[in-house]
């Protein structure tokens, strides 16, 4: 197993940007079936949506990454990057504050070893650092793996459509 370090994503750092962005439309062809998926959003949407997550004046949010912890940290590879998870702070319905995961991918090859775990701890930390005590993930009633991931860490559904489901827990008094 590669020795892996959780960090947030630096905006300027334009390899890694594109990189999470890709993540994010492989998670969606695989949830939705390739053609769904990649014509939901279009690359480049995809791009500036991770740019508006790292921006502080339109968005309270961190962007993760797991990382080999022995990269060179003068040259961005994207080699370097096993995963990714977004975090931000979002308001429900009745005003209400709470960390919401917007997306989370682990390179194929390095899942089942435990990294979107870590990401979720890192990112349920972040939460917490932020003063709120909920956190929560939206995702397609098809993406049974990652359902699978926040229900054996305590997560429930909050709500569901046809479509969509809301995965939520209370993080008072959890520690990870």
């Amino acid at each position: 197993m590669p020795d892996i370090e959780i960090c947030p994503l630096d905006a300027g750092c334009s390899v890694y940007v594109k990189l999470v962005a890709s993540g994010m439309r492989e998670t969606l062809m695989e949830v939705l079936g390739e053609q769904r998926g990649r014509e939901m959003y279009t690359l480049d949407w995809l791009h500036e949506r991770v740019c508006w997550h790292l921006d502080a004046s339109r968005s309270c949010a961190v962007v993760l990454l797991a990382m080999d912890r022995h990269r060179d940290e003068k040259a961005n590879h994207a080699e370097d990057v096993f995963g990714h998870t977004i975090v931000r702070v979002e308001q429900d319905d009745d005003g209400q504050t709470f960390g919401l995961f917007s997306t989370t991918f682990v390179v194929p090859v390095l899942r089942r070893i435990g990294l979107a775990a870590r990401l979720l701890d890192a990112g349920e930390a972040w939460i917490r650092a932020q003063g709120l005590t909920r956190a929560a993930t939206d995702t397609s009633q098809t993406n049974t793996k990652l359902i699978h991931l926040f229900e054996t860490r305590g997560y429930v559904v909050e709500f569901q459509s046809e479509e969509m489901l809301r995965l939520s827990k209370s993080l008072v008094g959890v520690e990870t």
